[in-house]
């Protein structure tokens, strides 16, 4: 009867270690799939297309681009222009120009975000570089092409009913290193507003 009970709590305590170890390795996997799905922490959702092309509608709005770097990654990353300004509904096109200025072969992971936050659920993107390992060969310069759109959905929103700016901001750090972990991790804990602005 013992046994069987150590048994369990061994099989048990097991299930837990093995559970932190797999969350721990999945977590930039399952950060990204949460925020695609929800635009939680103001981070863009992703699709295959754009479903509102063609259709006419008269709100405009500025779309500003970030680059920042971890000081680790020893790369030059900037948006090739500052801003656009889109309808909502139509898509909206920017490229980043990223360089590794060393002698040997370099990868790196981005982060992005959009503020204010509260927009993340209406910025969808077609195209776009996130979250997927990016390898730059020494010297190498690259071309980052982002394919964007704003849900009209936003004008219904009366939150945002004076936003005329998004900012679209990316943050490339060195794959498999701590920073990169700690920059998921520090999101993942960060407060949420638009998260608290749906309830209800």
């Amino acid at each position: 009867m013992a046994t069987d009970k150590n048994t369990k709590t061994l099989l048990a305590t097991l299930g837990v270690v093995v559970g932190m170890v797999v969350i721990s390795f999945a977590s930039v996997p399952l950060y990204k799939k949460l925020c695609q799905v929800t635009g939680w922490g103001g981070t863009t959702r992703v699709v295959a297309e754009n479903p509102h092309k063609g259709a006419q509608h008269e709100r405009e709005m500025v779309v500003r681009f970030n680059a920042d770097i971890d000081p680790a990654l020893p790369w030059h990353f900037k948006p090739k222009q500052n801003a656009v300004k889109v309808r909502v509904g139509e898509d909206g096109f920017v490229s980043y120009a990223a360089e590794n200025k060393t002698a040997q072969r370099l990868s790196g992971t981005a982060i992005y975000n959009v503020t204010p936050l509260e927009a993340g659920k209406y910025f969808y993107k077609t195209q776009c570089f996130c979250f997927g390992e990016m390898v730059l060969q020494a010297r190498q310069k690259a071309d980052l092409p982002i394919v964007f759109f704003i849900d009209p959905k936003i004008s219904e929103d009366r939150n945002l009913d004076d936003v005329k700016t998004i900012t679209l901001s990316y943050t490339f750090y060195p794959q498999d290193t701590p920073q990169l972990e700690k920059a998921v991790e520090n999101f993942i804990n960060a407060p949420d507003t638009s998260v608290e602005n749906n309830k209800g």
